[in-house]
């Protein structure tokens, strides 16, 4: 069957001859009708395309290894700035009992040991502090703008080494007048929370330990530094990161091409559970015709949207993470762990007030004040070393306490022992994630971050399900967070996404998907698959623009049900 074309048989195709590979294509695309028939027949497990084959292993040298670790690394810190407002670079430190530690404290006393020798001898060797001053004078230049003339003239003109060279030679060297100007330099260049620190240098004597300072406070400003141009660069960043990060991607899914197979098995997976769970309904009833094509079919924002919120109950132990969202896993991680604890923290309040009486449950500083003592109790829950049991038998003591105190205030009877021990008893409960009223709360949760997803646009932004208004305002936070991460995700990675879910649950087929890759097409030029694999490989980086205008053109097809519009691109890329 044309759509079951494997990786390895497309890899194949394209060193092949262009003509072959192009009789091959158009054959595929050819039985794409009768393969839409076969799949507009089938039911909802039976739709689903056989997933493609892993690529064949390929021998990798180590320059392209680091080649490629490179170009990773660079997209991540670049998303990192990007994402992150609060991203600051901070000095290494490493732990006082490593070894890496030990070795550097060894190796840098032998250095200062070894200057402190040269400067005692009689005459003074002046060679490493020399040494010392030519990279402090580099140092201070790094720290200096373009506009930053006067200052650079006044460095280059008082550490120049060559004067100070002939300085030491012939006995006039004051390395103190030195050490006072690199010092005043350094006041005028650094950050003001660096003030205190190179004011403390002032009071160092002894040259071997006030070149050790100096060092150590110039590190701090190389870390100040550093900052200073990420935050200088982060609106421009913002304006270009996510054809950076696509493009960065994509150099990395040419040299491994296997770096799509768990997006490709999580989207499948959102797919196939919103057919069963949304769709069940809708398919045809007993007795009548299968083959109708009426069979309702996911949307693939919806699949997209469903597979976010599969990130939040994501096995993290035993799944690996899927790869566009790999730089990610923290903050999806962190999400998971703030809302299994607004899950209890709201189980826990729901069925207190309503075991409590209408006016005390009505009272908002009542409400706030409970609220943030289970939540203290509640911190840690994100701790291996935390009991949910001990910790929820804490909270049924106190909040059977602050509830009978509350009521006593109101003028109401404080709870009776039979509903302390229900109550306690109920909260109790709460540790089981099977517990219904936890379930119900999760639910909710969830329902309302799909409605703040597919709203994020519009306003007003919906309002927190019945039951979960103590919370809302923690978990709008969640929700605000977790909808802008999602957001630019998709900015970044949706033309890969909606090539998975054209290929795997929609009526365009896995080799017309590869003939748009294959066959990109401008008003006045087309790829041709001739040549070397390089070659090929350098016109796809070239046309990348076309591969993503494509994309969208068909995927608006695709969800507008517009299959004329669909055959249209794909028809220009036959051409």
């Amino acid at each position: 069957m044309s759509e079951n074309l494997d990786k390895s048989n497309i890899n194949e195709e394209g060193k092949s001859k262009s003509n072959d590979s192009e009789q091959g294509l158009e054959d595929a695309v050819e039985g794409s009708d009768e393969a839409l028939q076969k799949i507009k027949s089938g039911s909802p497990s039976t739709q689903r395309l056989q997933r493609p084959h892993s690529s064949p292993p390929r021998f990798v040298t180590v320059e392209e290894l680091l080649e490629t670790a490179k170009g990773v690394t660079n997209m991540t810190i670049a998303h990192e700035i990007v994402i992150n407002g609060d991203f600051r670079i901070k000095p290494v430190e490493l732990p006082e009992d490593s070894l890496e530690k030990k070795v550097k404290d060894i190796v840098h006393k032998a250095f200062w040991d070894c200057l402190s020798v040269q400067l005692c001898e009689d005459p003074p060797t002046y060679d490493q502090a020399i040494k010392l001053v030519g990279e402090i004078k580099e140092t201070l230049l790094s720290f200096l703008l373009p506009g930053h003339t006067r200052l650079r003239n006044q460095i280059t003109e008082v550490l120049d080494l060559d004067l100070i060279k002939q300085e030491a030679e012939n006995g006039a060297l004051d390395i103190s007048k030195l050490a006072e100007f690199i010092i005043g330099m350094m006041g005028t260049l650094c950050a003001p929370v660096r003030d205190e620190e190179v004011k403390k240098l002032k009071d160092i004597k002894e040259i071997v330990p006030l070149f050790r300072a100096i060092f150590s406070v110039l590190d701090l400003m190389k870390v100040d530094m550093a900052n200073f141009a990420v935050s200088s660069i982060r609106p421009h960043l913002m304006q270009q990161s996510v054809e950076y990060e696509r493009k960065q991607f994509q150099e990395f899914l040419e040299k491994h091409p296997n770096s799509l197979d768990f997006v490709t098995q999580w989207l499948e997976e959102a797919a196939d559970d919103l057919m069963n769970q949304k769709y069940r309904n809708a398919l045809p009833a007993v007795g009548e015709a299968s083959g109708s094509g009426d069979s309702p079919r996911p949307d693939p924002v919806a699949v997209q949207n469903y597979a976010y919120l599969k990130l939040l109950k994501w096995d993290h132990l035993h799944r690996p993470f899927p790869e566009t969202v790999l730089m990610d896993h923290s903050r999806f991680q962190e999400f998971q762990l703030q809302l299994e604890q607004l899950t209890v923290l709201g189980a826990v309040l729901l069925v207190t007030f309503s075991m409590a009486a209408p006016g005390i449950s009505s009272r908002a500083d009542f409400a706030e004040k409970l609220k943030m003592i289970v939540k203290i109790l509640l911190t840690d829950m994100h701790l291996p070393s935390f009991h949910l049991e001990d910790a929820l038998t804490t909270v049924g003591e106190k909040v059977c306490l602050e509830v009978s105190s509350c009521l006593s205030l109101c003028g109401f009877s404080p709870l009776t022992t039979d509903k302390e021990a229900v109550l306690k008893g109920q909260i109790q409960a709460m540790a089981s994630p099977d517990n219904p009223i936890r379930r119900i709360v999760d639910s909710r949760i969830l329902t309302f971050l799909e409605t703040y997803l597919v709203s994020s646009h519009q306003k007003p932004l919906p309002t927190a399900p019945g039951g979960l208004g103590p919370v809302q305002t923690e978990l709008e936070e969640v929700a605000i967070n977790f909808v802008r991460l999602v957001n630019y995700n998709k900015m970044v990675f949706s033309p890969y996404y909606d090539a998975i879910l054209i290929r795997d649950v929609c009526w365009v087929t896995w080799s017309e998907v590869i003939l748009i890759k294959f066959r990109l097409k401008d008003k006045s030029s087309k790829v041709s698959l001739e040549g070397d694999e390089s070659s090929v490989s350098r016109t796809f980086k070239e046309q990348n623009y076309i591969f993503c205008s494509l994309f969208n053109e068909v995927t608006s097809g695709i969800v507008s049900g517009n299959k004329a519009a669909v055959e249209a691109v794909l028809t220009g890329c036959r051409v």
